[in-house]
């Protein structure tokens, strides 16, 4: 388009300068769309979304529990301020929140296994840098000192998005975890029994 009045123009350029700069050197507040995520890469995550992740209570285990200690509930904190937090839900299986301090609130809890087994008493929570495993066991009537016939191990590294889990049934449970190279292989055992996981292989077939 051909412009007839370039001094028009100008005056036009001066004002959107002199509007920016009224506003003590502060973006102007404009919602602009996000560029196309690259073919190449993940797509980053902007503070807004990350904020929304982030912003949900604690949520607690509905199997009552009047002893000492908490052996429906679990909670660990890694090096970097994060926390991770495991709990039962009756009929449901083992599910899974996560704790940010730069946003002060919690994922949305995240189903790690699902099973309308009864939960037995104890999740058990370790942290190797940025990665978190975990062990649960599930069997009917668990809690009258029946043993486990589901034993879960899972990993979660990372962001904690995702997570791995291995089920092995009619089994005692995992006693034991151990970790390797900071936390990109850990080994869950009981006396001979070993199951490994790695950050490149997940969970040794």
């Amino acid at each position: 388009m051909r412009i007839k009045h370039p001094q028009a123009l100008a005056g036009m350029l001066l004002f959107v300068t002199v509007t920016v700069a009224a506003c003590g050197g502060q973006e102007p507040a404009i919602t602009r769309a996000s560029p196309a995520p690259s073919a190449s890469g993940p797509t980053t995550t902007t503070p807004a979304t990350a904020s929304k992740d982030y912003s949900y209570e604690l949520r607690k285990s509905d199997i009552p529990w009047n002893g000492t200690g908490d052996p429906y509930n679990a909670m660990v904190e890694l090096d970097d301020g994060r926390r991770v937090a495991m709990h039962y839900r009756r009929g449901k299986g083992l599910y899974e929140q996560h704790f940010s301090p730069q946003s002060g609130g919690w994922t949305r809890p995240r189903l790690i296994y699902g099973t309308t087994t009864e939960a037995c008493q104890g999740i058990e929570l370790r942290a190797f840098g940025e990665t978190v495993a975990a062990t649960a066991d599930f069997g009917l009537y668990c809690s009258d000192g029946e043993p486990p016939q589901e034993s879960i191990a899972a990993v979660g590294v990372g962001s904690l998005r995702t997570w791995d889990h291995h089920l092995t049934r009619s089994f005692d449970g995992w006693e034991r975890v151990s970790a390797r190279d900071g936390g990109k292989e850990i080994t869950f055992r009981n006396g001979s029994a070993t199951l490994r996981w790695s950050s490149t292989g997940g969970f040794a077939k």
